[in-house]
C-alpha cells in the first residue's frame, strides 16, 4: 500500500485557492515504471477536506436546492466490537489466503485498547478462535495472529453458519456489558465463493442474517475473484448497514482488505439522525445513518419549499463514546456567491434558468443511488419495477449512467470504401459497445445512429489462435492454408511487420502450459500478450492481455477487458467488447480483432489467452512481412491436385487422423507439400477446410523460426523482407 503521508505520486500538479482546486495526474511511461513495474493499474483516489466553521456542518443553496455536508472532527473514537470472518474453504488455497492472512496481521496491530475482537474461520465447519470477544492486548494480538497463521484451506463454504456464529458473539457481548449505545458492532466478512454447505438458499441466508442482526450489527463484505456470489454479499451489506467491495482475480486481496478496513477503522458517531422542518424541505435524501467514520462525510441533498428562505433550521442527534449528542441551529442560506477558480475565471452563480446547477445534479445523483440500493434490496417484483422506473427516469433526465441506462458515443461517419464491414461492429461477438447518448436501457437507438446495426464483424480467416494454430486465406484462388508453430514459453513472435511502410508492427508473446494427458506434445503454448506499434502519423503503443488493454499514445489509458468501451485518437480506434474481444482500427484501412479466451475453471493444460485475426489489410504494404504478414498480398495454387477418393491403407489412416489427400502448394516461389485438414476458428464457431503445411511450416515461410523472434514486445526489426530497423 502507498504511504499517503509521502506526498502525491510523480507528475501530480495541484493548483488551488480558497474556493477551488484543480488536480492533474499525467505520468510519463518512465514515471509510471517508477511507481509500479508493470505500469499503473488501479483507482485514482483524491483525499481532501475543507475548512468547517460550524459543528452542524456546511450547507450550500442554489436555485431552490440545498446540500448539507456533515463531517465533525475532534471527537473521541467509539470502541469497536469486531469479528473477522475469513473463508478458509479449499478454493482459497494459495495466494488469496496468504495475502488475506498478511492483511489481517496488519489490521490486528491497528486495533485500539478499548476495542474487542474475535476471529472465525469457516469452510464446511465453523472454527471460532474464542467463544467470546477478547480485549486488545499484546498477548491477544499475538495469539490471534498465531490462530490465523494456522488456518488451512479445506472443504466447502458455509456462509450462513459463519454469519450466525459471528452475530451471536457480538450480541452476547453487547447484552452482557450494556454498552450498545457507546460502541459499534462490526463484522468484516471475506469470501471467494458461493454458499455450498448448510443453508445455501440466498433469500433464507439474507432473512436469517437480518433477523439475527436486528440492525445492531453492521456487516462489511469483501468478495474475491470471479466465482463469488457478489449479489449476495452486496445485499448482506445493504440490509445490515455495511459496505461491500469486490476484489478481482488479478488484484492483491491483502492490500484491498487493508484499504477497506482503513475506511471503517475509526467510528466517531452512531445512530445519526438529521432533521429539517417538513414545512421547509421536501424530497430530502437519506437522513438516518447507522455510523459515521473518521475521514468520511455524510451528505444530504433536497429541495427547499421556499426559494427565498433566509435560514434553515437543522437538528442533529447522535451517540458517541461519552454521551448522547444533540445539535440544533439555524443556518443562513442566502444566495450563493460566484466563486473564482484557480485560473481567475468566474464560475456561474446559477441565477439564470439555463445555468448549470451542480447542487440539483448532486441531489439527483444521491437520489438515484438510493433508488438503486432499494431496488437491490427489494424482493417484491412490483416494487422493484417501480423503483427501477423511477431510477431510470431520473438518470435519463440528468444524464447518469446506471444499470438501467446506456451511454452512446458519437461514432465516425461510415466510410464508403468497404471498411464499414470491419467498422460497423466493433467485436466479432457480443453486444455492440459503440453508443451515442444516455437513453433507457433496452430502448432502440434513435436516428442519431446512422450506421446500420450488424450482428457481427466480418473478418477474414487469416489468423493465429489456440496452441498457436495459423490460418492464411488466399481469396483469389479460394484456398486456405494452415500451419502450426511450436514455440517456447516467453518467445515473442513477429506476426505482422510493416514498420517501414504503413508503420504497423504486431508481435505476440507466448505463455506455456502442460500438455493434456496422452497427447503427442510435451507442452502447449498460447498467446498471452499481443502488442501493436503504430508509427504513423504519430507513434502509439497497444498492449493487449486477456484482462486489460493499455493504450499509450498522447495519453496513457488502461482499459479493463471486462467492460465494453470505445476510445480513439490520431487515426487509431480501440473497441473493447466485454470479455469477448478487442478491435483495433488504424487509419480506417487496417483492422485487427483479438479474441479473448477465458476459462471459468481452467484445466491444468489451459490458460487464459488471445487469438489474433486480421479484419482488414488494405492499408498494409506489399512489403509487409511476419508469420502472417508475408502472405497478405500473395496468392497460392495447387500444382498437383489431389486424386479422387482413394481407399488405400495410407489414405484411410490419414482420414482417421483427421487428414485427407496430399498435394503440393506453390506460394511465393516455394513448393510446399501439404495435406488436407479441417480446423476450427472463431472460438470454435466455424470449421474450415485447409491445406496443412507440416514441420512448423518449414517450407512455407521465408527463413526459419528463429528469424521471427523479437527481442522485446515492441521490437520493430525484421531480418526478412524489406524492413530492417530495430527500434522502439
Amino acid at each position: 500500500m502507498r504511504n499517503y503521508d509521502s506526498g502525491p505520486p510523480p507528475s501530480t500538479v495541484i493548483n488551488q485557492n480558497e474556493t477551488f482546486a484543480n488536480i492533474i495526474f499525467k505520468p510519463s511511461v518512465v514515471q509510471q515504471a517508477k511507481i509500479a513495474q508493470n505500469g499503473v493499474l488501479g483507482d485514482f483516489i483524491i483525499r481532501y477536506d475543507v475548512n468547517r466553521e460550524q459543528s452542524i456542518g456546511d450547507i450550500q443553496v442554489l436555485n431552490g436546492y440545498f446540500v448539507h455536508y456533515f463531517a465533525p472532527k475532534d471527537l473521541p473514537p467509539l470502541p469497536k466490537n469486531v469479528v473477522f470472518v475469513l473463508d478458509s474453504s479449499a478454493s482459497m488455497v494459495g495466494t488469496k489466503l496468504r495475502q488475506t492472512k498478511d492483511a489481517l496481521f496488519t489490521i490486528l496491530h491497528d486495533l485500539r485498547p478499548q476495542d474487542r475482537f474475535s476471529i472465525i474461520g469457516f469452510s464446511n465447519r465453523i472454527k471460532v478462535w474464542k467463544d467470546h470477544l477478547i480485549s486488545v492486548t499484546p498477548d491477544s494480538i499475538r495469539d490471534g495472529k498465531v490462530y490465523i497463521h494456522h488456518m488451512s484451506p479445506t472443504g466447502g463454504t458455509d456462509i450462513n453458519g459463519a454469519l450466525q456464529r459471528a452475530i451471536r458473539l457480538l450480541n452476547k457481548y453487547v447484552a452482557h456489558n450494556d454498552i450498545g449505545d457507546r460502541s459499534v458492532s462490526l463484522i468484516i466478512f471475506l469470501t471467494d465463493g458461493k454458499p455450498t454447505v448448510g443453508e445455501t438458499h440466498t433469500l433464507k441466508i439474507l432473512n436469517n442474517t437480518r433477523e439475527a442482526a436486528r440492525g445492531q450489527v453492521c456487516i462489511f463484505t469483501i468478495g474475491i475473484g470471479n466465482d463469488v456470489d457478489f449479489r449476495l454479499l452486496e445485499k448482506l451489506s445493504l440490509e445490515n448497514c455495511g459496505l461491500t467491495r469486490r476484489v478481482h482475480e488479478e488484484e492483491d486481496a491483502g492490500s484491498q482488505l487493508i484499504g477497506f478496513y482503513d475506511e471503517i477503522r475509526t467510528p466517531l458517531l452512531s445512530d445519526i439522525r438529521i432533521d429539517y422542518p417538513p414545512s421547509s424541505v421536501v424530497q430530502a435524501t437519506k437522513t438516518l445513518f447507522p455510523n459515521y467514520f473518521n475521514g468520511s462525510e455524510i451528505i444530504i441533498a433536497g429541495k427547499l419549499v421556499d426559494r427565498k428562505l433566509d435560514h434553515l433550521h437543522v437538528e442533529v442527534t447522535a451517540s458517541n463514546s461519552k454521551k448522547f449528542v444533540i445539535l440544533k441551529t439555524d443556518v443562513p442560506v442566502g444566495p450563493q456567491k460566484a466563486g473564482k477558480d484557480v485560473t481567475g475565471s468566474s464560475r456561474p452563480e446559477g441565477d439564470g434558468e439555463g445555468d448549470p446547477n451542480h447542487i440539483e445534479r448532486l441531489w439527483s445523483y444521491l437520489t438515484t443511488k438510493q433508488l438503486l440500493s432499494s431496488w437491490l434490496q427489494s424482493d417484491d417484483e412490483p416494487e422493484k419495477e417501480r423503483l427501477r422506473q423511477r431510477a431510470q427516469d431520473l438518470a435519463l433526465s440528468y444524464r447518469f449512467l446506471t444499470p438501467f441506462t446506456s451511454m452512446k458515443l458519437r461514432g465516425p461517419v461510415p466510410r464508403k470504401d468497404g471498411l464499414e464491414e470491419a467498422h460497423g461492429m466493433s467485436a466479432a461477438m457480443g453486444p455492440e459497445p459503440v453508443v451515442q447518448s444516455v437513453r433507457g436501457a433496452g430502448t432502440q437507438p434513435g436516428p442519431l445512429l446512422e450506421k446500420p446495426y450488424q450482428p457481427r464483424i466480418k473478418i477474414s480467416k487469416t489468423s493465429v489462435d489456440g496452441d498457436p494454430h495459423f490460418v492464411v486465406d488466399f481469396p483469389l484462388s479460394k484456398l486456405t492454408v494452415c500451419f502450426n508453430i511450436d514455440g517456447q514459453p516467453g518467445d515473442i513472435l513477429r506476426l505482422v511487420s510493416d514498420h517501414m511502410d504503413s508503420g504497423v508492427t504486431v508481435n505476440g508473446e507466448l505463455i506455456g502450459a502442460p500438455a493434456p494427458p496422452n497427447g503427442h506434445k510435451k507442452q502447449r503454448t498460447y498467446f498471452r500478450t499481443i502488442t501493436i506499434l503504430v508509427n504513423k502519423p504519430e507513434r502509439s503503443y497497444l498492449e493487449i492481455t486477456p484482462s486489460r488493454v493499455i493504450l499509450d499514445g498522447g495519453d496513457r489509458l488502461v482499459l479493463p477487458c471486462n467492460q465494453s468501451v470505445v476510445v480513439g485518437s490520431r487515426g487509431l480506434e480501440v473497441s473493447v467488447s466485454a470479455n469477448a474481444n478487442v478491435t483495433v482500427t488504424i487509419q480506417g484501412s487496417i483492422a485487427f480483432v483479438i479474441l479473448i479466451h477465458l476459462y471459468k475453471k481452467p484445466a491444468p493444460f489451459q490458460r487464459h489467452h488471445l487469438g489474433f485475426y486480421i479484419a482488414n489489410s488494405e492499408g498494409l504494404s506489399s512489403n509487409c512481412h511476419g508469420l502472417l504478414g508475408q502472405f497478405l498480398n500473395q496468392d497460392a495454387r495447387l500444382t498437383e491436385d489431389p486424386a479422387g477418393p482413394s481407399q488405400s491403407p495410407t489414405h484411410l489412416l490419414l482420414l482417421q487422423a483427421g487428414e485427407g489427400p496430399e498435394a503440393v502448394l506453390k506460394v511465393k516461389g516455394h513448393q510446399v507439400p501439404v495435406v488436407w485438414k479441417q480446423r476450427k476458428i472463431y472460438n470454435g464457431e466455424e470449421q474450415i477446410d485447409c491445406w496443412f503445411a507440416r514441420n512448423n511450416a518449414a517450407k512455407l515461410i521465408d527463413g526459419e523460426y528463429k528469424d521471427y523472434l523479437a527481442s522485446h514486445p515492441f521490437d520493430t526489426g525484421m531480418t526478412l523482407g524489406r524492413g530492417t530497423s530495430r527500434e522502439l
